[in-house]
Formats: structure tokens, sequence, C-alpha cells
């Protein structure tokens, strides 16, 4: 099978600070605690090997269940912020779920919402944030690490602008594409995103979703990324086709000699701009 990079160098975050040669590749699976199918799948990868961490939804169905497991298996969880998929854990405050709902029907509203900042939502954004993050570090014992967000949202203007997310964690940042996959303004603000979060927090070189899984050197380009940058590909193992490419044996056949991260490793490659 022939690995070909298909990726021109897409600047970092970090743009311009020093970094070593030393390539990571990082699996994540999103959604850990949404439910128990959710959650089993999550584990059996983690379990096999295909993952190196996950993130994880609170004041949802399976999130106490959830994160005793990851507790009891000392697996990687980082926290999930999620604005935009109704709240299932039995007994959520009834503020917390008004709030939700606010910002919710924004952001759904259409896909240019989360690129407006409402100040009218100011305060139900501030709330659903600290509200998570407490809940968070009562249910793991301490406080996140990194921050990713469900649907993405975390990088929702009402976040960034306001500086909701705490200095000096890990914080995922946008997809990265190939000059000409997307359009020259899409990756402009996208490249502005990542710079925003740089200000604060650490973030890695390149980030993408698994699927597509065809065409093949989509694949390949990714996995060879990983060599010289650090890279986090997102996944959901709750999608048949996901869940069979990361536990049948394929994912290590693309692999190959180069190692997954056995944790959401930053090993110094995510320095803090100045």
């Amino acid at each position: 099978m022939e690995h070909r990079a298909i990726l021109t160098p897409y600047p970092s975050a970090a743009e311009g600070k020093a970094t070593t040669q030393m390539g990571v590749l990082i699996l994540n699976a999103d959604d850990w605690g949404r439910d128990e199918e959710t959650t089993g799948r999550i584990l059996d990868c983690l379990l096999c090997g295909a993952l190196s961490s996950t993130s994880a939804m609170v004041y949802m169905e399976d999130s106490e269940r959830a994160a005793a497991i990851a507790r009891e298996r000392n697996l990687d969880a980082g926290l999930h912020l999620n604005f935009t998929t109704p709240l299932t854990a039995p007994g959520c405050p009834e503020r917390l779920v008004n709030h939700h709902q606010r910002v919710s029907s924004f952001l759904s509203r259409n896909r240019l919402a989360q690129a407006v900042y409402n100040p009218g939502l100011a305060d139900s954004f501030e709330y659903l944030v600290k509200r998570q993050l407490e809940e968070f570090a009562r249910l793991y014992g301490a406080e996140p690490e990194r921050i990713d967000g469900h649907h993405h949202m975390h990088l929702c203007a009402n976040v960034l602008l306001a500086s909701l997310l705490p200095a000096g964690t890990i914080v995922r940042r946008s997809f990265s594409f190939s000059p000409g996959e997307k359009s020259w303004g899409n990756r402009l603000y996208r490249r502005g995103i990542d710079r925003i979060l740089a200000r604060r927090h650490r973030v890695g070189d390149f980030f993408f979703s698994l699927p597509p899984l065809e065409p093949a050197s989509r694949l390949a380009g990714i996995f060879s990324a990983a060599r010289q940058s650090v890279v986090e590909v997102e996944t959901h193992p709750v999608c048949p086709a996901e869940y069979r490419f990361l536990t049948g044996g394929e994912l290590f056949r693309w692999t190959e000699d180069l190692p997954i991260a056995t944790r959401y490793a930053v090993r110094g490659r995510f320095p803090l701009s100045e």
C-alpha cells in the first residue's frame, strides 16, 4: 500500500514557534457518556488499542456510569462541551435546561450562527460552560485538561470572544483542509479561529475527522502527516462503519509502524503563544 502525503503543510496555530520533528497520531472518540450504546462502543475501541482518548459529555443519560468506568480504568477523558443536543440526565436542573434550550435554539438557526456573537445570550453561554466544567470536575475528580465541543460549538463566537474556556487548557482546533479542498474564505476563517485559540490555549497542528474512509489517499495523507506533526483524528465509534474500521484491524493495517498515542499526548508539541 502506497502511503503518499496529500497535504500541503498547514500553518500551526502557534505559527512561528519552534517545534520538534516528533510526530504524534491521536485518535479521539467523541460523545463518551451520551448513552450506554455510545459509551460501550467507545470502550471497545479503547480496550483494543484503537483509540488514544475520549471526550466526555456531562448531564447526559450515561454520564455518571461512563465517568465511573473512566476513573476505574484510568482512561484519558476530556470535556466535550454540549450546546446543541438536549440534556438527558435524570433530574437536570431547570435553570440549566432553560439556558441550554436558549443557546441551542440560536445555534441551530443556520450554519453561520456560530460565527455571530449574540450579546443577549452571553450570560447563558457563560453559565453553561461554568456548569459543565463543574460537573466534569465532580464526575472525574479533576478539572479537564482538554476541551472540545459537540458539533464543534466550542469554537463559536460567544465562547471564543468571551474567553470562556480556562486559559492553558488543550483545546481542539478547527478542521484542517488542503488548499483547494475548501474556499479561500472558509480556510481564512478557520485560520483566524486557530490564532485566537493559540493566544490562550494549547493546540495541535492538524485536526481531521476519520470519515470519509474513501478515497484511500485521504487517510494515507493524514497518517503520513502524523509522522512529523501533532495530528488529532476525531472518531464516532457509534457509527457502524467507523466501529468496524477501528475494531476490525483495518486501522492497524493503515498505520503500520506509526504508533497510535496511548493517551492524548502533548509532549511539548503544544507551545503557548506569548
